[in-house]
């Protein structure tokens, strides 16, 4: 007689939803109203990109940090630490709002608010295979995502309302009591951790992690550099397009109001929660053999916003256009997303897990810089309906190459 499996909401899990969900609301309304503020106050795209680009390199230099330090430290502690400096860096920014240059001022805060996110995400995926039975992963990791985007589709639409009605003041007050609150939150987390001592400087660590990972990955699972090599292109071709494109298209090509583009942004997060919905109910019956289709139809969505921008066209109608492409964008994505990470974390030692989905992270968004900056300058220079057109066509050719790349990771025989 098989014996109930155990549920997935048990205490330690719900605490790091809840947390999650407050401490991810208040880093979505600050990524909201920053960025839109800078735009709205200099406007220029290529500056926005620039900023964008600058703000996302920490994002990936500290990737490889946090997943060292989560593979040694309580995984409780990193998110506790990480969430109070959050709102001790918002606080500071606030009182300097209106004393230091706009333009410098922002690069710095948002490099380090990208460098915290960075380094405590690691330790948010690492710990949900100690919280998790093997068969709940999927679910698991379904639900992190989908609380994820739950608090990146109210984050927009409530920023968007109080950017537009109050400015930004109230939005980086709430977003310290978000932080606040989530880091005592977590001081009740129970994470089950074995640790492993620091053989040297935390940059000696990393960088013997790194070594550590890209043989793990190179000789093991070499399917995981195919991977890479496809999200990185994705992240460049795409997701650097519309990072960018999206709020230039509502503000600037359409002329909407902050709110409108908070709907939009908002619809992001709605698709992003609809995909982890569906995600979650499917579970193990999803297969990456077709991740190709995913990627090919995410591509058509970025086809339908150019589409929707065309000359001519009433804005009320490209408003609606951008903001239904932009939900089914979301929701390929985090089909595609939920699916790799369990896939990954199946496949990888508990030790090295941190390291690898670390170093996975780090190789994968390495091009979303670069991208940003260059779309950047490509919607200040060209019409943002054809920039839209290029990208998904380059974007169709990269499904196109990844189809062999799926097939073999959902494989039976990938290194075991």
């Amino acid at each position: 007689m098989e014996h109930p499996q155990a549920p997935l909401f048990r205490r330690d899990f719900t605490l790091v939803v809840i947390g999650q969900i407050i401490s991810l609301f208040g880093s979505a309304i600050l990524r909201f109203a920053l960025p839109l503020y800078l735009l709205r106050q200099t406007g220029s795209p290529a500056l926005f990109g620039a900023v964008g680009a600058a703000a996302f390199i920490p994002a990936v230099l500290c990737a490889p940090v946090g997943g060292a330090v989560a593979d040694r430290v309580n995984k409780r502690d990193i998110m506790v630490v990480l969430d109070f400096s959050t709102a001790g860096l918002v606080l500071l920014f606030t009182l300097l709002l209106d004393t230091l240059p706009l333009v410098p001022l922002m690069v710095v805060c948002l490099m380090l608010l990208y460098g915290i996110a960075g380094a405590y995400q690691p330790a948010v995926q690492a710990s949900i295979p100690l919280l998790a039975a093997p068969e709940q992963l999927t679910s698991a990791n379904a639900v992190i995502n989908m609380v994820g985007t739950l608090s990146g589709l109210l984050g927009p639409v409530l920023g968007g309302v109080l950017f537009g009605a109050f400015g930004l003041w109230p939005i980086l007050w709430v977003s310290i009591a978000c932080f606040l609150l989530s880091a005592v939150m977590e001081l009740f987390i129970r994470i089950p951790h074995c640790p492993r001592a620091l053989t040297g400087g935390v940059l000696a660590t990393v960088w013997q992690d790194l070594g550590e990972s890209w043989r793990f990955v190179r000789q093991e699972r070499p399917v995981f550099l195919q991977v890479m090599v496809v999200l990185a292109l994705f992240n460049l071709v795409l997701s650097a397009a519309l990072v960018v494109g999206i709020p230039v298209a509502v503000v600037q090509v359409l002329g909407m109001s902050d709110s409108r583009l908070g709907i939009t942004q908002g619809a992001l997060g709605l698709g992003g929660l609809f995909g982890g919905v569906v995600t979650a109910l499917l579970g193990r019956r999803l297969s990456l053999r077709r991740g190709h289709l995913t990627l090919l139809a995410a591509s058509l969505t970025a086809a339908g916003m150019g589409l929707s921008l065309l000359p001519g066209l009433p804005t009320a109608l490209g408003w609606w256009g951008v903001t239904a492409m932009s939900f089914a964008v979301m929701v390929l994505s985090t089909l595609l997303v939920v699916v790799l990470s369990a896939a990954v974390q199946s496949r990888t030692p508990s030790e090295l897990l941190g390291k690898v989905m670390a170093f996975i992270m780090a190789v994968s968004n390495c091009a979303a810089p670069l991208g940003q900056a260059v779309y950047g300058a490509l919607f200040e220079l060209c019409p943002a309906h054809l920039v839209l057109l290029g990208a998904a066509a380059a974007a169709a050719l990269m499904a196109v190459y990844s189809k062999g790349v799926f097939r073999a990771l959902d494989g039976p025989n990938i290194g075991e």
